[in-house]
């Protein structure tokens, strides 16, 4: 017999069976996957007996609700499976058995009042009341009801307890099967409410249980703990809901013109014809535009399908491509990005800060390195203002998806080129990917890009990384140059002053033979350094090789250097054994810096002293002078600040940092203690050469005023 319980039991029965065929065709055999199997296969029983109850009435009505007891045991069942999945496996078989005794007595209890009365019905009618189980009958809507009750209480702890990174493979299935135990609550509440069973809503069962097996499905496909792999064309996804789609519609515009038709005696046909031209042209419309059915296709492929990628293994993959190389970061950067797509090259350029993009590596790419891209660029510009990932051979057959943008003409000298990343650094374009195409992968989609997008940002830091090294490298070289040119002017200047002294002496000392003498050994000195700043500038470095110093000599050296000029050094040499190891040349020049600094901080009539002593393992050499002194300010801030000079045009501002750069590179230290009007005290702490052990933590104690 044709009737609604018919076709609505039919179509719960198809729907089901299509998922179960789907599940046995794809199982894997795990353990996981079976409650689902048990669920649908449950579900198919149930449908099936109702639908030949309701079409045929082919099974006794006392043994039909065994059925929905089958089926909510097996629904159950999945629930609890996936809930027991978040307990630890110590403690699962526990909870395992607390949960099946609640659910078992629930169901005993269910199936005992209809197996009271099937028994009713063999005992004979004149069974008196006080034994006859009868009563049992009034209690199936209570049972019935329990059980749909517990239903919904175990997807209200799914939904509670589940993390939302694995709520998303689940909530589709609670959806479903909350649809379907809701139902069945307001079903059994009615017919508790009104002691009667509606026939329309027994009806409408099948109806409800078929919407809900799609939803059901989702969450089987998205579920990797199942084994299930259940994939269905994406193709024949979007062309169905389509046209599902335009059903639902011309559905609806009917409806609404048969309105504007009866709402109208007048003008009711006229305006339904016109509305319903308007709404197939709209919707023509709707079906030829090319932006709505990408969209329609991400929306299918995001919501309705499993993720092509296992993202957190690509990730790994893609990380430990970027850090597994030696090679150069552009070359890596490129390598990695070639591996997401199965590309077997491509081309990298970078902003140059210049207004233009320079081709920086080329991998498996047979041509000469392509042209600069201009910043203004359309294909630049469109990059940077979109943000997409452009496909060259899309370009060349869709060019209405690339607004106002045309291929570089250097594209047609490279066929194999196929996909061009932009790589972002904090929303700046710093550079783009080009690749070649891939033997593998034929097309890309909307997870392959975005796949690469992402990957795109991560190598953009990378990127920016190695532009930054680059630049902090090139800015080291030019510091070590400039720094070696200022040592070396600031010798120069001390080697003028001396020639300059020469050259004003000269006239009234001409005829002294110690003059000539002194002037003789000057200038030899002075050619002897100019000779070594000449090396040093040639081969770029200060540092010439150490030897065995005496500090005898290397302070009786920097005191002669000085001339004649008053305040004139006095020297105390406690012990004249002392050596280091240092560049001679550069601890008598270091030393002078700082006696020079002395003299021309003390007036003529003043003096500047020169100790040198040892303690334990140290050499000590103090200067200090009665001179003007300086401020704590002034030490702190711009004593050994470089280029910070108090002499004006004549002074370079290096003498005293370069001195205490050279002291501690020799494992010793500088200090100064200084009070403004009263003099200063600088001392210089250095290893003795002839001790095996070197202090480690040098005295601060030694200076005094």
């Amino acid at each position: 017999m044709l009737n609604a319980a018919t076709f609505s039991y039919l179509s719960a029965l198809l729907a089901s069976s299509l998922l179960f065929l789907l599940l046995l065709t794809t199982w894997r055999g795990r353990l996981q996957g079976l409650p689902a199997i048990l669920g649908i296969g449950s579900v198919i029983v149930w449908s099936g007996i109702f639908l030949a109850d309701a079409a045929w009435s082919a099974f006794p009505d006392a043994l039909i609700p065994y059925a929905t007891l089958l089926r909510n045991a097996s629904l159950f069942l999945l629930l609890t499976s996936a809930l027991v999945s978040l307990i630890p496996r110590k403690t699962r078989l526990y909870l395992y058995s607390a949960i099946s005794v609640v659910l078992s007595a629930t169901l005993i209890v269910g199936i005992l009042p209809q197996t009271l009365a099937l028994v009713t019905e063999s005992l004979p009618a004149s069974l008196p009341t006080s034994i006859s189980p009868r009563w049992s009958l009034g209690l199936l809507p209570y049972f019935w009801l329990l059980q749909a009750i517990l239903g919904l209480l175990l997807i209200e702890q799914i939904v509670r307890n589940y993390p939302q990174s694995q709520l998303w493979a689940l909530k589709h299935l609670c959806l479903g099967l909350g649809v379907i135990f809701a139902y069945d609550l307001f079903f059994y509440s009615d017919s508790v409410l009104l002691n009667r069973v509606d026939p329309d809503f027994l009806s409408a069962r099948g109806f409800v249980t078929a919407i809900a097996i799609p939803l059901i499905a989702v969450s089987v496909a998205r579920n990797p703990a199942w084994s299930l792999d259940i994939h269905v064309s994406r193709s024949v996804v979007f062309h169905s809901a389509t046209l599902l789609s335009s059903g639902l519609y011309l559905m609806a515009m009917a409806i609404a013109g048969y309105y504007i038709r009866a709402s109208s005696s007048t003008w009711g046909a006229t305006l339904q014809i016109v509305f319903l031209f308007a709404a197939a042209l709209l919707l023509i419309t709707l079906l030829f535009s090319g932006h709505i059915r990408a969209r329609l296709k991400i929306l299918l492929s995001e919501h309705f399908f499993s993720f092509k990628y296992d993202y957190r293994a690509e990730w790994s993959q893609f990380t430990e491509s970027l850090a597994a190389t030696d090679d150069r970061i552009p070359k890596t950067i490129i390598h990695a990005l070639c591996g997401l797509v199965k590309s077997p090259g491509g081309l990298m350029w970078s902003d140059n800060g210049r207004g233009a993009f320079e081709c920086i590596e080329m991998l498996q790419v047979d041509s000469y390195p392509p042209p600069p891209l201009k910043a203004h660029d359309p294909l630049i510009q469109f990059m940077r203002n979109t943000g997409w990932i452009v496909d060259l051979a899309e370009m060349r057959s869709q060019p209405e998806a690339y607004p106002d943008v045309d291929a570089p003409a250097w594209c047609h000298d490279l066929p194999q080129l196929w996909l061009i990343i932009p790589l972002f650094f904090k929303t700046k374009l710093i550079g783009c990917v080009a690749l070649t195409r891939s033997a593998v992968v034929r097309h890309v989609n909307w997870e392959d890009r975005s796949l690469l997008k992402t990957a795109g940002l991560q190598a953009a830091a990378m990127l920016a990384q190695f532009l930054s090294d680059q630049a902090l490298m090139n800015a080291r070289q030019f510091e070590a140059f400039n720094q070696l040119a200022a040592y070396v002017a600031h010798d120069l200047k001390n080697l003028i002053a001396q020639q300059s002294l020469i050259v004003t002496n000269a006239e009234r000392h001409k005829d002294n033979p110690e003059f000539i003498t002194d002037v003789i050994h000057t200038v030899k000195n002075s050619v002897e350094r100019m000779e070594r700043l000449m090396m040093q500038l040639r081969h770029g470095r200060r540092e010439e090789a150490s030897t065995r110093c005496s500090l005898e000599s290397a302070v009786t050296e920097a005191i002669s250097r000085l001339g004649s000029t008053p305040p004139i050094p006095t020297i105390d040499i406690a012990d004249q054994t002392l050596s280091v190891q240092a560049d001679e040349e550069r601890l008598i020049t270091s030393l002078g810096h700082l006696l020079k600094n002395a003299r021309e901080a003390t007036s003529s009539n003043g003096s500047v002293e020169v100790e040198v002593l040892r303690k334990a393992n140290t050499a000590i050499i103090r200067i200090s002078d009665d001179g003007a002194g300086m401020s704590q300010a002034f030490i702190r801030d711009r004593l050994f600040k470089p280029f910070d000079s108090t002499k004006g045009l004549t002074g370079m501002g290096v003498g005293a940092f370069e001195s205490r750069q050279f002291f501690h590179a020799l494992g010793g230290d500088l200090t100064v203690e200084s009070t403004p009007g009263a003099g200063s005290v600088f001392t210089v702490y250095l290893p003795i050469l002839d001790q095996p052990e070197v202090v480690s933590a040098l005295p601060q104690t030694e200076v005094s005023v």
